[in-house]
């Protein structure tokens, strides 16, 4: 009972060779041709609610194959979720640190070794991701998320004072005093599982509203959540109406944090909301937030065009440019943009754009008819604007899914629109700069855009990359330099911006775990206290 086990550094999940693993890939294949229709309840101290009220979720890339049916929660089930969660704080909060921390381990080797291809397969399915981008994080990313985040909390639960002769000083590590409300984001199935475990590992207890885009994956690991022995109530999954959802939360008196990733003018809004309730919670909510970006690539004149085209082409079009990540803006010294521009306007006709299953396919369908309505209609002002060209791309079509090809804009103003709206798509927007202007364009790259959450550098030159660096030391919370923008491994670079881009609070690290405490420090003394009075010397 009084065991106090060291979790060991965890190493990055490997991701699963498919191609070596006749037997994995014959199992991914059977819950990719699955016909069945998955029924999405809401989950609320371990009770699963079916509603009737129901919101279809439909493959992206075949708009007419239907997945889940989410039951959605009213109001009152809602505020019913708070209460039970409330009701589940005490004892999950008194059960030791390793004790929690076994359940998301547990979660952990389930999805690595039991649940695997199911989940992977359920997010290629609801997401439109292709293999290569699901399988690193619907597994790979998700479970280094349950792994390192033990380990890390283990480093904020030994941080402790210095006890001296007479007394013993110690940090109890409290959770919040309330519920976390975590809420998801449909392009990560990883994500939506750290946003809500993230915060219980710490001790608290969360109401989960994931997106509906994402709900057929989120729910299966809810599943294996409680597989893994999550006790009732800790986490309760409430795929309701965002707006009902939000109302009932804030209005809350224990709301007692927001974690959240998604669009800034959503999170804005609800900052702005929870300052208007402020008088009404018992405690100062946390807000931790990680939302847009408008993520540049910058080349040097002495930088590598073959090594710049291929991070445009990955950085920007990998998962059809729906990371917050995603290479949106390009500055490239016309020395160099004959090659890049031709090394674009090669590669790109040959990137597969359909059935994210087929092997061959490189990029499936934005995530909705609103996107690509948005996405085309920026396309068609591009082509009727006399300061843009199209480069390459620019086709869209809706049959049988959502489907917008990479595409690439040269502006001729490095202000442009394209330049500093953020687009979420296969959209990538150069601005071609000259070679003797290197210093004005750190300037642009900084002040262009309101994001500041991930950017590329590609540089030999030493001192022009340390020119760089420290022009750009606040455009980007994740900086990469000779490498694409997109990526970030939990356990190597924590991740997160900040300016319109977050709170830069660095999933999967102590900093965001930090967040989920409120720490309380206790001295005891060894021996009564002497007389009040001074003795003086």
């Amino acid at each position: 009972m009084n065991a106090l086990p060291q979790f060991p550094r965890p190493a990055n999940e490997p991701e699963f060779n498919y191609q070596a693993d006749p037997q994995g890939r014959a199992e991914l294949e059977r819950h990719l041709r699955s016909t069945e229709v998955v029924e999405i309840p809401a989950v609320i101290g371990g009770q699963k609610i079916f509603s009737g009220d129901i919101e279809e979720v439909r493959a992206p890339h075949d708009t007419s194959r239907l997945l889940a049916r989410i039951h959605r929660p009213n109001e009152q089930q809602v505020r019913g979720a708070i209460k039970n969660s409330l009701a589940a704080a005490r004892e999950w909060a008194a059960l030791p640190f390793d004790k929690r921390a076994t359940v998301f381990l547990r979660a952990a080797e389930i999805v690595a070794e039991v649940r695997r291809h199911e989940i992977t397969a359920a997010t290629m399915l609801g997401q439109s991701k292709t293999l290569d981008q699901a399988e690193p994080d619907a597994a790979g990313e998700l479970i280094d998320f349950m792994r390192f985040n033990v380990y890390e909390a283990q480093k904020v639960h030994a941080n402790q004072p210095l006890t001296v002769p007479g007394a013993m000083n110690r940090t109890d590590w409290r959770p919040l005093e309330g519920f976390v409300y975590s809420v998801s984001p449909f392009n990560f199935t990883a994500i939506g599982a750290n946003l809500s475990c993230a915060p219980a590992l710490m001790g608290n207890v969360c109401l989960w509203k994931p997106s509906q885009k994402s709900a057929l994956a989120n729910y299966r690991f809810f599943e294996i959540l409680e597989q893994a022995g999550l006790p009732p109530g800790v986490i309760n999954f409430v795929p309701a109406d965002p707006a009902m959802a939000t109302r009932a939360v804030l209005e809350s008196p224990d709301f007692a944090g927001l974690h959240f990733t998604g669009s800034s003018q959503i999170f804005r809004s609800l900052w702005r909301s929870i300052g208007e309730n402020v008088d009404r919670y018992r405690s100062l909510p946390r807000i931790v937030g990680e939302t847009g970006g408008k993520d540049f690539v910058l080349a040097h004149p002495s930088a590598d065009a073959a090594a710049v085209t291929t991070a445009l082409i990955r950085g920007a079009f990998e998962y059809q440019g729906q990371k917050c990540s995603a290479a949106s803006r390009a500055y490239i010294p016309r020395s160099l943009w004959p090659a890049v521009k031709s090394g674009l306007q090669q590669q790109l006709p040959d990137l597969r754009v359909g059935d994210v299953a087929q092997r061959e396919t490189f990029m499936g369908a934005v995530i909705d008819g609103a996107s690509h309505g948005r996405l085309a209609a920026r396309i068609q002002k591009a082509r009727e604007d006399s300061q843009a060209s199209i480069v390459s791309g620019g086709r869209t079509w809706t049959e049988p899914g959502w489907f917008v090809e990479p595409t690439v804009i040269e502006v001729s103003d490095p202000r442009h629109a394209l330049m500093r709206d953020e687009l979420f798509g296969p959209v990538l927007t150069v601005f071609v700069y000259e070679d003797n202007a290197w210093a004005d364009t750190l300037g642009l790259v900084d002040g262009t855009s309101d994001y500041a959450l991930t950017g590329s550098i590609f540089c030999v030159d030493r001192q022009a990359l340390l020119q760089a660096e420290t022009a750009l030391v606040n455009a980007a919370g994740n900086l990469y330099i000779n490498t694409k923008p997109t990526g970030a491994v939990v356990g190597q670079q924590p991740f997160g911006g900040a300016r319109a881009s977050g709170t830069n609070d660095k999933a999967g690290s102590w900093m965001n775990l930090l967040r989920w405490t409120s720490p309380r420090v206790i001295k005891e003394s060894y021996l009564a206290q002497g007389p009040w009075q001074f003795t003086g010397a």
